[in-house]
């Protein structure tokens, strides 16, 4: 039986990319521009979460425990792990996993990757200190279900990290007119704007779980430079940090 979260045709729509998940002009071609802003906020917020201070040349992740859900090919979850987190990458496709393995293999990144949905680590009472879900929430049936799930990997003291996009009429005409049928930059249908969580809709669902937002930040398409930017606007692309309340 499916996970309450998950839903069939996205799993399948986004594992029959297979190994064109790692083209940087290919179908995710528009995750890869947006890829370095996110890391980057994401080891900024875990650094500052858990105050750490690296000695040396080690990475500013060692020591920490994380999951990435909805990992897709590794994308995000790959260069977490270059950083010194140790990672599990979580996949309900098994061809979006078996892509990540052989790019993790080609180039030597240690992290592990698993086929299957939240429900299953919470189940096995698996913990991690950080939880992300990058570009996921969009893409499930029950938020409140999904988000229940993903908190209750997260040990005390821990993390949540995500990004989603914003049910507006900004982000109908760039993310879904633009993006998919103008610029192209990702493939028709990849989105469903009904979909879509405002930032209030995902604040009430991780108050239901027990846990407070702490950052939300706005991401920006910069066309002078090329380049992704946080913004404090939240109407498309946004950023969430949120911790145990």
């Amino acid at each position: 039986m499916p996970a309450p979260g998950v839903i069939d045709e996205e799993v399948d729509r986004f594992a029959s990319l297979g190994e064109r998940w790692w083209s940087a002009t290919g179908p995710m071609a528009a995750l890869h521009r947006i890829n370095p802003l996110r890391l980057a906020w994401a080891r900024d917020a875990i650094v500052g979460h858990f105050r750490r201070s690296p000695r040396g040349d080690e990475p500013p992740l060692s020591g920490l425990t994380l999951v990435d859900i909805g990992c897709g090919g590794g994308l995000f979850a790959e260069p977490l792990s270059r950083l010194g987190a140790e990672v599990v990458g979580l996949d309900p496709g098994e061809a979006s996993i078996a892509a990540a393995r052989a790019h993790a293999e080609a180039t030597g990144a240690r992290l592990a990757y698993r086929v299957g949905v939240v429900e299953d680590l919470a189940r096995e009472g698996a913990r991690f200190d950080v939880a992300t879900a990058m570009e996921v929430v969009e893409h499930v049936a029950d938020l409140d279900a999904f988000v229940a799930a993903a908190t209750a990997l997260i040990a005390p003291g821990g993390l949540f990290l995500a990004s989603t996009l914003n049910r507006t009429l900004m982000s109908f005409a760039l993310a879904i007119v633009g993006a998919e049928y103008v610029l192209r930059w990702v493939p028709r249908g990849s989105h469903r704007w009904e979909r879509f969580v405002t930032p209030d809709e995902f604040a009430a669902a991780l108050s239901a779980a027990g846990f407070r937002t702490t950052e939300r930040r706005g991401m920006r398409y910069d066309p002078l430079c090329g380049e992704w930017r946080l913004s404090r606007d939240l109407s498309v692309n946004y950023l969430v940090a949120a911790r145990r309340a």
